[in-house]
């Protein structure tokens, strides 16, 4: 049985080096969360679309944790200030789920950026009657 995991919950990434402009905050490069996981984003196209890896320091499963693919799309209209909003998807390639993150970059104060990010998890169910199980 999967355990229900807070819809709601933040992920918070802290950026390192990266060598940009300080007001413009950018997808690109290696992230780290409070918990350990890491990402890392090579480029984005001209559309704003990226591909990377992602490998998370925590699971539900007792299989061994394997770096997995991400793909996604980062908002690049002129309304974004700098500060985009992104989107990106996570096929763990260690068992039956599939996350999504939505979030935004921000430059803070102290010119650090960060990814501020919430995510949502669908596990398999094996039957409709467990769907409400498995988000």
């Amino acid at each position: 049985m999967v355990q229900a995991t807070p819809l709601l919950l933040v992920l918070f990434l802290a950026l390192g080096a990266h060598g940009i402009s300080a007001e413009e905050c950018s997808l690109t490069g290696s992230w780290i969360n409070d918990l350990g996981s890491t990402m890392t984003i090579a480029s984005l196209d001209a559309n704003g679309d990226f591909i990377g890896a992602y490998y998370t320091a925590v699971s539900a499963t007792s299989n061994e944790i394997k770096e997995s693919l991400l793909l996604g799309s980062q908002q690049m209209g002129p309304d974004q200030m700098g500060q985009p909003t992104f989107g990106f998807t996570v096929h763990w390639n260690f068992s039956d789920s599939i996350t999504v993150f939505t979030g935004q970059c921000f430059v803070e104060e102290n010119q650090t950026e960060v990814l501020r990010a919430m995510w949502l998890l669908r596990s398999h169910a094996d039957k409709r009657e467990n769907d409400w199980n498995a988000t």
